[in-house]
């Protein structure tokens, strides 16, 4: 059968024995191998609390990202306090965190920390349960902590307004996925002909064809993907994020999961985009890296310096990159304080010479970090 036989991929006689061109492949995956490499040999020269750090870093992006592909917006400090109270990573004064970034929080960590534990139905329901806590898909209930039943229509991926809706996509039935996630779930938790860097790829592929939640399904399938990488690593301690790269490149994402489903079980190219993507990943967390280098220099070059709770949380914002300038302002209300007491935290850090102002003019002075002490 060909792929002009039938409209998706999990319809084809031979679903789901996965065709792929290895040799095609072996090049990508050297390189995904060479640069994961590299990446493990910096970290290896830091220390474990600079490893904490990055992996604090790359786990806080994992989360933040893979819920910002679904259109969904987290605060990212209270992601990063859920994260590292759960790693026990110091980073001072812990934000408050509600239940749903909790959940959150959880899947991510559970999936990478427990990687090697088997996969069961009733881990990923779960997982699901621990991305909708109020049984609410915003305003939608959902079947939470069980597959979905198709009681309102096929499960579908649409886009567009209603009326003119476009369908990109249509899983197989709801009568079909005891079966279907038992086949799944039997390869996920077995060992495999294929090298585990295409079995990642696979997996996640493989999970959101069968779409098998009312909502949740890329986040679920991306943390199997993880939960594969990170058995591929030999590590639950994560460096890079591929849902973060995947935010970046999430127009390509779209377009080549569509262009998988509608093609023949052959997934040479899904595969090869997979590779090039965790690539990119890897490489992208060199600069995580160096973010965590650069903070840590920073402060032990004032380690001997008592700062207030308000200077500590505005300097650390400005070494993570702050976004546009630095005024009193912004500062007073960041920092939740009056515009006297912004000016008197700034102007003796000023004195201090940890800022000085910037030379653009304008308005309003605003500020930046001096060079870091040698």
């Amino acid at each position: 059968m060909n792929s002009g036989d039938y409209k998706y991929i999990w319809q084809a006689s031979d679903w789901p024995n996965w065709h792929f061109d290895l040799a095609a492949l072996a090049g990508p995956m050297s390189e995904v191998s060479r640069a994961q490499g590299l990446l493990m040999g910096r970290l290896a020269d830091v220390g474990m609390a600079l490893r904490g750090q990055a992996s604090l870093a790359a786990l806080t992006e994992d989360v933040i990202k893979t819920s910002e592909i679904e259109g969904e917006q987290l605060n990212v400090e209270s992601v990063r306090s859920s994260i590292a109270r759960r790693l026990g990573v110091d980073i001072g004064a812990l934000a408050p965190v509600d239940r749903h970034v909790e959940g959150v929080v959880e899947m991510v960590l559970d999936a990478a920390t427990n990687c090697n534990a088997p996969v069961s139905r009733e881990r990923l329901f779960g997982w699901h349960a621990a991305l909708f806590p109020t049984g609410y898909s915003g305003l939608a209930k959902i079947n939470v902590g069980g597959w979905r039943d198709d009681a309102n229509g096929p499960m579908q991926v649409v886009s567009g307004p209603i009326g003119r809706q476009k369908v990109h996509f249509e899983a197989p039935a709801a009568d079909h996925l005891e079966a279907e996630t038992s086949r799944f779930l039997d390869w996920l938790n077995s060992a495999s002909n294929e090298p585990p860097l295409i079995k990642a790829g696979l997996g996640h592929l493989w999970f959101v064809t069968l779409h098998p939640f009312d909502d949740g399904n890329g986040r679920i399938a991306r943390a199997i993907g993880d939960l594969l990488l990170a058995r591929a690593d030999g590590s639950p301690q994560r460096f890079y994020s591929l849902s973060a790269q995947i935010q970046r490149e999430r127009k390509a994402y779209y377009d080549i999961l569509e262009q998988t489903q509608k093609q023949s079980i052959d997934v040479t190219e899904w595969l090869a985009w997979f590779l090039d993507t965790l690539h990119r990943a890897v490489d992208q967390a060199h600069c995580t890296l160096d973010a965590v280098l650069t903070k840590a220099r920073f402060w032990k070059g004032w380690a001997t310096m008592p700062l207030n709770e308000r200077q500590m949380k505005l300097l650390n914002k400005l070494i993570d990159g702050f976004e546009g300038k630095l005024t009193s302002s912004k500062w007073a209300t960041i920092a939740k304080c009056s515009p006297d007491t912004a000016l008197r935290d700034i102007n003796d850090l000023l004195a201090r010479g940890v800022l000085r102002k910037t030379d653009a003019g304008g308005r309003s002075t605003s500020y930046e970090l001096t060079d870091l002490p040698k």
